[in-house]
């Protein structure tokens, strides 16, 4: 197994007038386990995470990176940062809208495809032309999952990992108030949101965030809230990031993104933990009006960040039995399936 970071420059697809360039890990199976046909998933993370929420072994009853887990089977795994989360460029966070992160991430996704047709990316990689793409996402990632496939056509299907179109709230612990956070419009300006953002994270306490993140299986003494860290002095772990888009004043009002979940025209995944931040699990198929299907699993034990669950695993052989289905159902339908690109979608 091989892994590779990558910096792809996504100037003119941001069209922010600067340079940005998104981060991007590359797990690449050996060639003897590659699937077939090649899988290739592209992962992004939730606020306040970076990339390092897929590639890192997280704390936990369970151990193992999700990256390396599909690698050894078969697929090729790239870990997404958003346009100004993680190792990518920053900007002002009211700059990173919904149509510039989405944008951003498809044209550093397509470059990733390109060098793996032309087997360039990595020496010891043969071509490989015409792959099933995966995209998913977790929380926030799941979110932007959903309008980048709307808009740009990126993925034969995706995987929502605890988001939801319908309404998407933070559970708390029992017995405490629920959090209730301004439901502003798409085009709120972020900046004059910045102080009921810091509001409504100081809303919810630490023990409160945690109980939300993490089932009961879990020792959460490591973790803070990736705006804590610093003010407690402490080192930002791998798998956080400090800072954020624009875009997280907005996603947790209630159907934010309905418009683009309804046009999805792939094979939709939705999951969650059984302690999440959805409403309505069983509702929430129902978003996804054009999908040419939609499989739905709420996992035992699983709190929202699902990769630091002791049932970990579980998620990741639903994720990975669902994209070989994907695979199965593309082949069906053309066996010549190519990369999705601007002029075949």
């Amino acid at each position: 197994m091989k892994r590779l970071d990558l910096s792809v420059d996504v100037t003119d697809a941001s069209g922010l007038g600067e340079q940005a360039t998104i981060k991007v890990t590359v797990h690449l199976p050996t060639a003897e386990l590659l699937a077939s046909p090649p899988i290739v998933c592209f992962a992004k993370p939730g606020a306040g995470f970076s990339r390092g929420y897929f590639t890192t072994d997280l704390p936990g009853p369970a151990s193992g990176a999700q990256a390396d887990w599909h690698a050894a089977r078969g697929w090729i795994f790239v870990s997404v940062d958003h346009l100004g989360v993680g190792g990518s460029s920053s900007h002002e966070a009211d700059h990173l809208d919904y149509t510039t992160l989405s944008a951003a991430s498809d044209a550093a996704e397509r470059e990733v495809l390109r060098q793996l047709a032309e087997g360039t990316l990595h020496d010891d990689t043969a071509a490989i032309d015409v792959p099933i793409v995966l995209g998913i996402g977790q929380s926030m990632g799941g979110c932007l999952t959903i309008v980048q496939q709307a808009h740009h056509h990126t993925y034969h299907g995706i995987g929502i990992l605890g988001f939801s179109v319908l309404h998407t709230q933070s559970p708390m612990p029992p017995g405490q108030a629920p959090i209730v956070r301004p439901w502003r419009s798409r085009d709120a300006s972020v900046t004059l949101n910045a102080s009921q953002l810091e509001t409504s994270r100081a809303s919810a306490s630490v023990e409160a965030t945690r109980w939300a993140y993490f089932h009961d299986d879990v020792d959460t003494e490591f973790f803070l809230p990736s705006h804590e860290y610093a003010a407690r002095g402490r080192e930002l772990p791998p798998w956080a990031s400090a800072t954020y888009p624009g875009v997280v004043a907005t996603i947790l009002t209630p159907g934010i993104v309905a418009s683009e979940a309804a046009a999805v025209d792939v094979p939709v995944l939705v999951l969650m933990g059984d302690r999440d931040v959805i409403a309505d699990p069983k509702g929430e198929p129902r978003a996804y009006l054009s999908a040419t299907s939609v499989d739905l699993f709420v996992c035992p034990r699983m709190a929202h960040m699902h990769n630091f669950a002791g049932s970990r695993h579980l998620v990741w052989q639903r994720i990975h039995a669902w994209g070989s289905w994907v695979a199965a159902l593309q082949g069906t339908l053309d066996h010549r399936a190519p990369i999705p690109t601007k002029e075949n979608t």
